[in-house]
């Protein structure tokens, strides 16, 4: 069984060790994170974690990260791409704070274990399996996360990179085969799951991403909520990521024109063949509003099928 067909049908493992890792520190570590983000820090207990972006003061996403709470430290997890630029944007912000920011991305490593069964490894692992979403536990100097970077059921255990060698020998002796990034890019892309430095940068506002989980409607202010509440309030933003499917077998490159009977309504975000549906799967931004229910898609010459018009994340505002 290849690395895709596990992660579609039973389990495999990903490094996952160049996301960054950011650890906060000092009395102030969730106020000033509280002020940064979109989602409740504050509401935070140990063992738990978050969806968040970070934006800028035109509301534009400049990362997107889990943040979780440990024990006298919150912990930022964060995309390859943003790893450096998050950092010095918290940063820039630490003036008069009690805040300390550690980036421990070099002296850590992290495994994903995703897939329809990847509950059945970590239960071999002998590790504890956290239940609710981004929730984290300890084992020993490891950290099990439910995380996934796919869209399927996973999670990530991050350890000190000494412990790289044997996290991988215990993990394939509890059955599970690698899968490597394009494995993952596949899959995530058929699940219609989107990655920031692909699917989401820093052109985009997070109604235009639909993934309002991340975004707490009721926390008070932040850096960029001004905006993200008019959009709310007033509406205004017309393009939204949405799933595709692309005849042909050349996925079509980043960028390119999506039409409606022939008039320019998006853009191709990011696009791979999928061998389990036999052509392109693709997250693309459209004006949904001026698509005729029966219009013809196509890009590049190609014909274009939106999967679904429902949004891709919650559209529930985490109020509660």
């Amino acid at each position: 069984m290849t690395g895709y067909q596990a992660l579609r049908e039973s389990y495999a493992w990903l490094d996952l060790s160049a996301r960054g890792r950011i650890r906060a520190v000092g009395e102030d570590r969730v106020r000033l994170l509280h002020a940064m983000c979109t989602s409740h820090i504050q509401q935070l207990q140990t063992g738990e974690g978050c969806y968040a972006f970070f934006l800028n003061p035109q509301g534009r996403i400049l990362a997107d990260a889990l943040v979780l709470a440990l024990p006298g430290a919150l912990v930022i997890d964060t995309e390859p791409e943003t790893r450096q630029s998050l950092y010095a944007h918290l940063d820039k912000y630490i003036i008069a704070d009690d805040v300390t920011l550690e980036d421990t991305t070099a002296e850590t490593v992290a495994m994903g274990i995703e897939g329809p069964a990847a509950e059945d490894v970590v239960s071999r692992l002998g590790a504890p399996i956290p239940s609710a979403p981004y929730s984290h536990q300890t084992w020993g100097e490891r950290l099990v996360i439910r995380l996934s970077v796919t869209g399927q059921p996973g999670f990530s255990i991050v350890a000190p990179a000494a412990h790289r060698e044997a996290l991988v020998h215990a993990i394939e002796a509890a059955g599970a085969a690698p899968a490597s990034g394009q494995d993952a890019r596949v899959v995530r892309l058929e699940l219609g799951h989107p990655r920031y430095g692909e699917d989401i940068t820093d052109r985009y506002l997070p109604h235009e991403t639909q993934m309002l989980g991340a975004v707490h409607f009721n926390k008070g202010c932040y850096i960029g909520q001004e905006i993200v509440e008019r959009v709310r309030s007033r509406g205004g933003v017309h393009r939204f990521l949405a799933p595709l499917e692309v005849e042909g077998d050349d996925p079509p490159e980043a960028c390119t024109v999506i039409t409606a009977d022939g008039k320019a309504v998006g853009e191709i975000a990011s696009a791979a063949w999928s061998p389990a549906r036999g052509r392109i799967v693709a997250l693309g931004y459209l004006r949904l509003g001026e698509i005729p229910q029966d219009a013809a898609l196509a890009c590049a010459g190609r014909a274009v099928r939106l999967v679904a018009r429902k949004p891709l994340g919650s559209a529930e505002s985490q109020a509660d």
